[in-house]
């Protein structure tokens, strides 16, 4: 006799959302004027054209939204593990603050892209 398998502990969204949480989380401590800013998580965006965008920056909202379907499902990982899908999702949210910012991404979390 045996139990019914355990029900996964953590679904790939739950770790997108620490991810997205914990970059931001570390931009707004390095940074003044990220303080304010919501960075928010969408789906897909509702707008897109003919190329898909990752995240999207309003700076009359003080908003960033990244979108998790583009990022999990149209990049190109050349390892499909944990470690990669994170730097994917992590590369995306310095990129959108960096837009947001006006500044260079490596200008932002130099530390972080060792």
């Amino acid at each position: 006799m045996t139990r019914p398998p355990l029900p996964q502990l953590e679904s790939r969204i739950d770790r997108f959302d620490v991810i997205v949480a914990t970059t931001s989380e570390y931009l707004r401590s390095a940074h003044e004027a990220l303080r304010d800013v919501r960075f928010e998580i969408g789906t897909i965006p509702f707008h897109a054209n003919r190329e898909m965008p990752r995240w999207s920056v309003s700076q009359n909202e003080k908003r960033i939204i990244v979108f998790r379907v583009p990022l999990e499902r149209l990049d190109k990982w050349h390892r499909d593990d944990e470690w990669h899908g994170r730097m994917i999702v992590e590369t995306a949210v310095i990129y959108a603050a960096a837009e947001y910012l006006g500044k260079e991404p490596w200008e932002l979390a130099p530390d972080r892209r060792r």
